[in-house]
């Protein structure tokens, strides 16, 4: 996928290194020629110059782009035309970066579908690994629901999924389990590595060392680790 960022901060900065990573072509772009510097030798290219200037996308390939991601973090009105720039481009799928409520409203006017808050999503996902001591990760599906993994508990161990009734004592679904499984290195000893073990059923038995992957409400999971004892 081809895709352009503009506003090289923080999050524009590693959302480029990230994707390029997972095999997109980036193009970045920033007015501020310190933050292209950094980023010249690790994307395939980037571009000093005025998001907010419509002459100046001449340089970039936007009509062959296929997202458009607005990451300007300093400044509200510059994200708001600049993204007001990127919509005159009716193929082009834009993901914006919002700053506060009213720039929420402004780019909903917009039409504006994919607006990202990474300053909230990260209070959010700290504030949760703060609050469920034992969870190692979440993922917000939204407001009320949430993704889990989760240490099982003491407890469930060697205990069949369909015993535990999760759905029905703690309103959760288990979705899946990570184990560590045996890797035999060569003759003298052995390793071993996390992986997925697919999709769980009613008889599959829980091991010491499992993670729980959870769905559920945001009170619920919280009521679940509250409840387990992992003493």
């Amino acid at each position: 996928m081809k895709i352009i960022i503009i506003g090289l901060g923080n999050f524009g900065r590693s959302l480029a290194l990230n994707l390029t990573d997972n095999g997109h072509e980036v193009f970045g772009v920033d007015h501020k020629m310190e933050k292209v510097d950094l980023l010249k030798d690790h994307i395939a290219n980037v571009v000093c110059m005025d998001a907010n200037n419509e002459a100046a996308y001449k340089v970039l390939p936007i009509q062959q782009a296929d997202l458009g991601i607005v990451a300007i973090g300093e400044n509200e009105g510059s994200s708001i035309v600049t993204t007001a720039i990127l919509k005159k481009y009716k193929h082009l799928r834009i993901v914006s970066r919002s700053l506060s409520k009213i720039h929420d409203t402004i780019l909903e006017a917009m039409g504006i579908n994919d607006v990202v808050h990474p300053e909230q999503d990260a209070a959010f996902r700290l504030t949760k690994q703060i609050s469920f001591n034992y969870a190692l990760d979440y993922f917000r599906v939204d407001n009320k629901y949430s993704i889990a993994e989760v240490f099982s508990p003491y407890s469930f161990n060697g205990k069949s999924v369909k015993s535990l009734k999760l759905t029905q004592k703690y309103s959760v679904s288990l979705i899946t389990v990570i184990r560590d499984i045996k890797i035999q290195m060569s003759h003298k000893r052995n390793s071993s590595t996390r992986k997925v073990i697919g999709l769980v059923t009613g008889d599959t038995i829980l091991q010491k060392g499992d993670i729980l992957t959870l769905f559920g409400s945001n009170k619920s999971l919280m009521n679940f680790v509250k409840e387990k004892n992992y003493d």
